[in-house]
């Protein structure tokens, strides 16, 4: 894994990227968002309809390297309003509740366009966001707890038990954003004044849960999925060649045709009510139907929480890993999560934040960097991690706490980041720690199916109590050719286990244990600062 590393989705030509490099904020500095896009006002119920190449390319944010050397992320302006009453109409519109501008009626008159634009929507963003959120673990869980007896042991067999009773977890968009604007596609790693900083397949089980260990999640892809999802859970595809199946027909199959909330209804009052229709078709009983069920309700944990889309549309190329349930907890679903993760970090072009399972991220700041203090205690003790903490909710604008959050990692003291957070927690609790501890610590490739990445643990050897060496920083050097990043639902049949089988080796082998022989971190610093332009401050660095 020295000096190579598989960037992700990376289309063809991705290897000109300009050189990342990062700065210390100068006083007075804002970041460099400028307003989002204006989505289209569609039903949470209604299934958007689906653009040329929505399925897969990206849709921005453009990069550009301005003078000093920082990278600026714009994004291009989609029908602006005019006015104050145009964009309080249009939040009332789509969310049913008034916006609160972060600038006084006095100000409106003299600000930019695209200034009053994100001022508008920042409300719109946020509600939007929780909104979704909400939307899937409340499926999610109205499911679970519909499930007969026999189904729940399956799952808890599998190990998703864990993860499926983890409590919904509002998005911090503003952090969410923040990390996604540090993230260097070139190492696969977030970069700080203090260095490197990445998370773990060990973050992955301690804050989620699900398994790292294990055969890792591959396989062969297929042009198209007509025939399995038929043939294994009865749906139909949205298009012939595709990997996506609506949300909304597999929430039907599973006794959810809709998910609006009723006039007065209160969340607890809600969710009893999904939980009664979900029961209602279910199979209570052991045969090919209650295997048909739980493959619908795994499709839904995996297709839009572990493995989630952007948008509606569910995935399905895990599909032929389902058709034997007995061997589905064989398989790294946390690594796969964490792959996921990699791959859709630095790509969106959405304030909303990335694509995949976003709660780790925002609890991982949590626990690396709590002097952003982004977070609240929930429940003391519960386990996974995730449980203990919920979001600390901030009423600025959306584009005030992304550069409030850039100022602070930029003058966080060394001493306040921690590296070693899990130190002094209780294993007993949590045995599928313990069963993924061979992997940690490890440079290691992560799979899931068409994307593979590079784990580059080297960088942050402080996580295992470690100094900090000197290391070759990784560079985006593919050792294979790939098609760009649309080819997910159009693609040609493709066995990964024989296309990157040096990969897929290394996982088997669990990778390469890092070590290091340093006393001192002096050298990284100097290297770092080198290599991306950093204006490493010694105080915050050494002190």
């Amino acid at each position: 894994m020295e000096g190579s590393g598989e960037g992700g989705q990376g289309g063809e030509g991705s290897g000109r990227r300009r050189k990342k490099s990062i700065r210390r904020r100068q006083p007075g500095e804002g970041t460099s968002m400028a307003a989002p896009e204006v989505p289209s006002a569609a039903s949470m119920e209604e299934e958007p309809a689906v653009m040329p190449g929505d399925e897969d390319e990206p849709v921005g944010p453009k990069k550009s390297v301005n003078a000093t050397g920082g990278c600026r992320i714009t994004r291009q302006i989609a029908t602006p309003y005019a006015s104050r009453s145009e964009g309080d109409s249009l939040i009332v519109a789509f969310t049913g509740k008034k916006a609160t501008p972060p600038v006084s009626p006095s100000e409106g008159d003299d600000i930019p366009v695209a200034t009053l634009i994100e001022c508008y929507f920042v409300d719109f963003l946020l509600i939007l966001s929780e909104l979704r959120s909400r939307l899937g673990w409340s499926v999610i869980r109205a499911v679970y707890d519909a499930l007969p007896e026999f189904q729940v042991l399956r799952l808890e067999g599998m190990g998703f038990g864990p993860f499926l009773r983890l409590e919904e977890l509002t998005p911090d968009v503003a952090l969410i954003q923040a990390l996604n604007e540090r993230w260097d596609p070139e190492c696969q790693a977030f970069l700080f004044p203090w260095g490197h900083m990445v998370p773990t397949l060990e973050d992955v089980v301690w804050i989620t849960g699900l398994r790292v260990d294990g055969q890792a999640v591959t396989g062969t892809t297929y042009t198209s999925y007509q025939e399995p999802v038929e043939r294994l859970l009865e749906l139909e595809v949205r298009g012939e060649r595709s990997s996506l199946v609506g949300r909304t027909a597999l929430q039907a199959s599973l006794g959810i045709a809709s998910v609006r909330h009723r006039t007065g209804e209160g969340q607890a009052e809600y969710l009893a009510r999904l939980t009664e229709d979900a029961r209602a078709v279910l199979v209570e009983e052991e045969g090919e139907a209650a295997d048909r069920d739980l493959r619908r309700f795994l499709i839904l944990v995996i297709g839009k929480l572990i493995l989630g889309t952007r948008g509606d549309p569910v995935g399905y190329r895990c599909l032929p890993l389902l058709e034997d349930l007995s061997s589905v907890g064989n398989y790294a679903w946390g690594a796969a999560l964490l792959a996921h993760l990699f791959d859709s970090l630095g790509t969106s072009s959405r304030e909303t934040g990335v694509a995949g399972f976003f709660p780790l991220l925002q609890v991982w700041a949590y626990y690396h960097l709590p002097s952003l203090r982004r977070r609240v205690a929930r429940q003391c003790g519960a386990v996974p991690l995730l449980q203990r903490w919920r979001f600390c909710r901030d009423e600025r604008s959306l584009r005030r706490q992304v550069t409030l959050i850039h100022d602070a990692m930029d003058t966080i003291p060394f001493g306040n980041v921690q590296w070693t957070p899990y130190i002094g927690e209780d294993y007993a609790t949590q045995p599928w720690v313990e069963r993924g501890r061979p992997y940690f610590g490890r440079d290691i490739w992560l799979h899931c199916f068409n994307t593979v990445v590079p784990l580059h643990h080297r960088l942050v050897a402080r996580t295992l109590g470690l100094h900090q060496a000197v290391v070759e920083f990784p560079t985006r050097q593919r050792s294979w050719e790939r098609p760009g990043r649309s080819f997910r639902g159009i693609q040609q049949v493709t066995d990964w286990t024989v296309r990157v089988r040096e990969q897929l080796d290394d996982w088997e082998r669990r990778g390469k244990e890092v070590v290091s022989k340093a006393a001192s971190e002096e050298d990284y610093y100097r290297a770092y600062a080198q290599r991306y332009g950093a204006q490493v401050y010694r105080g915050s660095l050494l002190g």
